[in-house]
């Protein structure tokens, strides 16, 4: 019996080797509604597919041109995945170039929403290059005959829950999006009862062999995608508001590096909010709001709001490691063991019995001694802020302060650990006020003003 060949392994890839990063240009297909994004590391071309789930038809002249503008968008916001791979040091947009705000624009999130990919890989100095623009500055996009109703992406966590309920409640029906149908977007959908619309995006697979063969790898920010194909389906679907589920919290970052923030959540802050929505109103669709409704609150006013609706808390999941793009690495749910899943039952604790949080997370992490590290972490004590989706380090103490006043919770092995730390035991009320209070900086629009405001 001949003995197969066996098959040279692919060379190593050299990140520092590639020298132009290149965006090669889109298409959209309306027939289909599938997209296609090309780039390119030098000569070694990538393709990411998006399917928007409906053919585009009946869309006026006006509409149309928008969605091709949003689609023109999103070809420079998703590069942000390929670009990570080798930091090139020059970019050229074979496309038409884009104007000198959206170039600022990318410019800005590049280098912000990738700070934590450069701190992790080491790459001190390796500066995001500018993004080329047009000579002259476009006209400035025009209304498009959108409706008011409201588009709200869910992910199946407590945000996006507490926000279109909150959306529901101004008297309009929400239309809920998101990328993909992740068990727990099922869920909610569900419960909801509320129409759905989804889109599928599909990574070059190209791209997991260049990770493993060495490509710099990390954390993207992937809300700039999402939020990118939430305003396509918002075009596509005739609503007027793409309404976020993104705290005040998510605008703090975890440490200053290179000169650079370091927000694992960057893509969710008031500055991207703010820069965003100006993108959008000013280069898509003058009559398209971008906003999130949840900006004023913390993260622990959130929870406080969630655990009054019962009705979902089976259905949320919001651990990261259930939403891995890599299956193998996938949780069915709640891993039990990372830093959201730890903030997740410290938020919920203070409004919810132990019991209860047990049920629904399967795991007791507030009792386990084998945690305490990990919360010490959020707590900001011998560690700085985790690098993932939680809340600030402040309201993480407050929340612990308000666990030592639980006879519930007093006596969980956690509680009774950090408790006393002068840190969080010093506390003063105004402080806890201060937390659960609603902040200034936002941009909601005065019909929903007075429903945000309920969340306190």
């Amino acid at each position: 019996m001949p003995v197969p060949e066996l098959q040279p392994a692919a060379p190593p890839f050299v990140p520092a080797s590639v020298r132009r990063f290149r965006f090669l240009g889109w298409r959209l297909e309306p027939a289909t509604g599938r997209i296609d994004l090309g780039y390119a590391l030098d000569g070694d071309e990538l393709h990411e597919q998006v399917e928007l789930g409906t053919p585009i038809a009946g869309l006026g002249p006006g509409r149309m041109a928008a969605l091709e503008r949003a689609v023109a968008l999103l070809h420079l916001i998703a590069g942000v995945s390929y670009y990570k791979t080798c930091f090139a040091p020059e970019i050229s947009i074979e496309a038409d170039p884009p104007d000198l705000d959206v170039a600022a624009f990318l410019h800005h999130l590049y280098t912000r929403g990738l700070a934590e990919c450069r701190f992790v890989s080491g790459l001190r100095g390796r500066e995001i290059p500018p993004f080329p623009s047009a000579a002259s500055a476009a006209p400035h996009a025009g209304p498009t005959g959108l409706g008011d109703r409201p588009l709200v992406p869910i992910g199946g966590g407590k945000d996006s829950i507490v926000t279109l309920e909150a959306v529901r409640g101004t008297g309009r029906e929400p239309l809920l999006f998101s990328v993909g149908n992740a068990p727990a977007v099922v869920r909610t959908v569900q419960v909801a009862g509320l129409p759905h619309v989804s889109v599928t995006r599909a990574l070059d697979p190209h791209l997991l062999e260049l990770n493993r063969r060495g490509a710099i790898n990390g954390h993207v920010p992937v809300t700039a995608v999402v939020s990118c194909l939430a305003v396509i389906a918002a075009l596509v679907h005739g609503a007027g508001a793409v309404v976020m589920a993104d705290e005040r919290s998510a605008s703090v970052g975890s440490l200053t590096w290179d000169g650079v923030e370091v927000n694992h959540q960057y893509s969710k802050s008031w500055d991207f909010e703010r820069r965003f929505a100006a993108i959008v109103a000013g280069d898509v669709a003058a009559d398209l709001a971008y906003f999130s409704l949840l900006r004023p609150w913390s993260e622990l006013a959130i929870a406080r709001r969630f655990a009054a609706l019962p009705a979902y808390h089976r259905a949320f999941v919001s651990c990261n490691r259930a939403f891995l793009l890599d299956r193998d690495r996938r949780t069915p749910g709640w891993c039990g063991d990372c830093p959201k899943c730890r903030f997740v039952a410290l938020a919920l604790a203070p409004f919810l019995d132990r019991d209860r949080i047990v049920s629904i997370m399967g795991s007791d992490l507030l009792g386990d001694p084998a945690q305490l590290p990990g919360f010490a972490a959020l707590l900001g004590i011998e560690a700085d802020k985790p690098l993932e989706c939680v809340g600030e380090v402040e309201e993480s103490r407050v929340a612990m302060r308000l666990l030592t006043a639980s006879e519930a919770w007093r006596d969980a092995a956690v509680v009774r650990a950090l408790g006393t730390d002068p840190r969080v035991a010093g506390l003063s009320q105004a402080t806890v006020d201060a937390v659960l209070a609603p902040a200034r900086e936002h941009a909601l629009p005065a019909a929903y003003r007075e429903f945000a405001d309920a969340l306190g």
